[in-house]
């Protein structure tokens, strides 16, 4: 078994940890404050060939592998939650359902303005009455004359006010209780699509989070992405792909959060000494250090499963379940080590921790994570 990162991914590590140090971090506290999308920030990426990072070059990616992928997030994770959960949905929600499920047509028209960074990657799938139950989908495209003609409403959805087109998922027809749902491309700017982004929101405050409403939206029936009626499978293997960027954000955010704590424990005196020189404060941040390296390997393991096209969504359910509950205990720590300056904005931490929550929630619950992995076991 060979743990060292590729010469390639060695190098692509560095570079966007550089990168995120230098470029993401500094205004991280203020977009928090402000809410403001990081625009410029993605511009930059998009000049160093990552908006398109694992798809084909000749769609404008760079053909680099899902670990690399998984480095990119967790990496800007460290520094700026928001800009990793921009990214990783950008990639695995966006970008993904049209490189896997499209035709050749549909790729060069949707997956290269993505890869390019001319649009953001969103997808639609999540309802106001169907979020863990996904089949609970009521929003409708009846084909009429060869068009789709879409209505209904999709909430927490991420880019959509940066994207200049979106998959989502729609009935398409019903026989009897049961729903055919297929997916379907839509451009942002038809007529009748509108979206809005008043969600105020317990943290990533500069990522962006929509409501779409869509009322008689026509798109062509050519839109339609992949087999019609195969919507429901689509979107549980687009969401297999998103849970390895959840725990790749998992683990950035854990690992932003231990280093303020070791940060802090050094240089904060109580007693007489740092905080370090106690077995306690030792104790806490070794923990911390083993639930991280844990994570990290584990999802690596996913992402190497996907690289190698063999079976990956029972890893990648292990991969978000536990990293995400992970970076909520090594965030409680730090905050605990940091004591009532853990509590207050200018030390960061807190701000860990509430990015952090969304972790166990978005993409599949912690609860559904477990019944993923107990299906694959059984």
């Amino acid at each position: 078994m060979h743990f060292d990162l590729s010469t390639e991914q060695a190098m692509l590590q560095k570079m966007i940890r550089e990168f995120s140090d230098e470029v993401v971090a500094p205004g991280a506290v203020e977009r928090d404050r402000t809410k403001e999308f990081p625009l410029e920030i993605f511009n930059e990426l998009s000049q160093m060939g990552i908006m398109g990072l694992p798809f084909s070059e000749e769609y404008g990616g760079s053909g680099a592998d899902t670990i690399s992928f998984a480095i990119v997030t967790e990496e800007l994770s460290r520094v700026c939650a928001s800009t990793g959960i921009t990214y990783s949905a950008h990639i695995s929600l966006g970008g993904a359902p049209l490189n896997l499920f499209g035709t050749e047509a549909q790729k060069q028209k949707y997956l290269v303005p993505i890869c390019t960074g001319e649009s953001f990657g969103a997808f639609g799938l999540t309802e106001p009455n169907a979020g863990s139950d996904a089949g609970g989908t009521e929003t409708t495209a009846t084909l009429t004359n060869r068009e789709y003609v879409i209505n209904g409403t999709k909430v927490f959805i991420t880019n959509a006010s940066y994207a200049k087109h979106l998959a989502l998922t729609a009935i398409t027809d019903r026989v009897g209780d049961q729903k055919e749902i297929s997916s379907i491309i839509v451009p942002t700017d038809a007529p009748g699509f509108t979206i809005k982004s008043n969600y105020e929101k317990m943290g990533l405050h500069a990522s962006n989070t929509t409501e779409l409403i869509l009322q008689d939206v026509h798109v062509p029936e050519e839109n339609l992405l992949g087999v019609r009626g195969n919507g429901f499978k689509q979107f549980l293997t687009t969401l297999d792909g998103g849970r390895i960027g959840i725990a790749a954000m998992a683990v950035g955010i854990a690992q932003g959060a231990l280093n303020k704590a070791l940060q802090y424990s050094k240089e904060r005196k109580q007693f007489g000494k740092a905080l370090a020189d106690f077995q306690v404060t030792q104790f806490k941040l070794a923990d911390m250090e083993v639930k991280i390296q844990l994570a990290r390997t584990f999802v690596y393991k996913a992402a190497w499963l996907k690289d190698q096209g063999r079976p990956f969504s029972k890893e990648a359910a292990i991969a978000k379940y536990y990293a995400s509950e992970m970076a909520m205990e090594v965030c409680d720590e730090a905050i605990q080590i940091h004591g009532g300056y853990g509590y207050m904005k200018e030390y960061e931490v807190e701000r860990f921790m509430r990015d952090a929550k969304l972790l166990e929630i978005g993409e599949g619950t912690s609860e559904v994570q477990k019944m993923v992995i107990a299906r694959h076991i059984l």
